[in-house]
């Protein structure tokens, strides 16, 4: 995947990978997707999920594949023009079975639109919608398909956990994250940790509205990325624009955290970046600007 057309940092712009699996039309960040390749020869995985293809060696590396249509419950045989998107998430690949690829597509955050009740009921792996001309695109939630097939969201809280005991703090924690399986593990993750006085905000345009207000009490931020009206670079942005947050310390706590990505983050002003789902090192984290 050719990345020269990464976009600069804070336009609250993105663009997104179009393809078709079954009936629907999905979207998904082109910062995730390292490539689009044809069908290869793929080894089994006893005891596995059954969404999990097997695997498959490309170029030396062996990745996962995740078989899409399993997972939206539109299972069906290999195709001949199947195609395979190899992600990357948290430093790992892993490859997505999907029926075609169609196109790269530009588009605001402002376009995209929270699903409703309905739409995240499709196996919860939506977060998501945007019309462009007469299209509906889906916007995977490729996170939660990896992190609820790896259970890595249980290991991470896990490993907070055995911290032990810690003392409360009164300190003020907000949040702004779109996926409620994240916002979930982040809210209990940080209980656990003793940070209880949270706020949480479904998207960065949330979260800039109660920033914009005059009695404001946030001691720190996380923010997500990927988000509906407002992405997080563009949140941390508008925050550093305004002199009363000049100093205000800014997480941002996203799976397109990588070598070749930091650098947005770095120059919208955030003071740290870590990779969904390291929780342990965002909890080191807030101890570290909070303390």
């Amino acid at each position: 995947m050719d990345h020269n057309i990464l976009l600069e940092a804070g336009t609250n712009e993105l663009e997104i990978v179009i393809f078709q699996s079954g009936p629907f039309i999905f979207g998904i960040n082109v910062m995730k997707v390292r490539e689009i390749i044809t069908m290869l020869p793929l080894t089994p995985l006893p005891g596995t999920p059954e969404a999990i293809m097997g695997l498959i060696e490309l170029r030396g590396e062996v990745m996962t594949v995740i078989d899409l249509p399993m997972v939206i419950g539109h299972p069906r045989d290999v195709g001949d023009n199947d195609r395979l998107i190899v992600c990357e998430f948290n430093g790992e690949k892993s490859v997505l079975r999907v029926d075609q690829v169609t196109e790269i597509k530009r588009i605001s955050w402002e376009q995209i639109d929270t699903p409703s009740d309905l739409a995240r009921g499709m196996q919860g792996i939506t977060n998501g919608v945007v019309k462009t001309g007469d299209q509906m695109i889906i916007l995977l939630d490729y996170e939660r398909i990896a992190l609820e097939l790896s259970r890595k969201d249980i290991m991470a809280r896990e490993s907070v956990k055995r911290l032990g005991a810690r003392e409360r703090s009164n300190k003020h924690v907000w949040i702004a994250e779109d996926s409620e399986m994240l916002r979930t593990l982040i809210i209990d993750t940080l209980d656990d940790a003793g940070y209880f006085n949270t706020t949480i905000f479904n998207n960065g345009k949330e979260a800039l509205d109660a920033f914009e207000q005059s009695d404001v009490h946030c001691d720190l931020l996380i923010t997500d990325i990927e988000m509906p009206q407002m992405d997080g670079l563009h949140l941390t942005k508008r925050l550093r624009e305004m002199d009363r947050f000049a100093d205000l310390p800014i997480i941002i706590f996203s799976s397109l955290i990588s070598d070749d990505l930091k650098h947005k983050g770095d120059a919208v002003g955030a003071n740290a970046q870590i990779t969904k789902p390291e929780i342990g090192m965002l909890i080191a984290t807030l101890d570290e600007f909070l303390a």
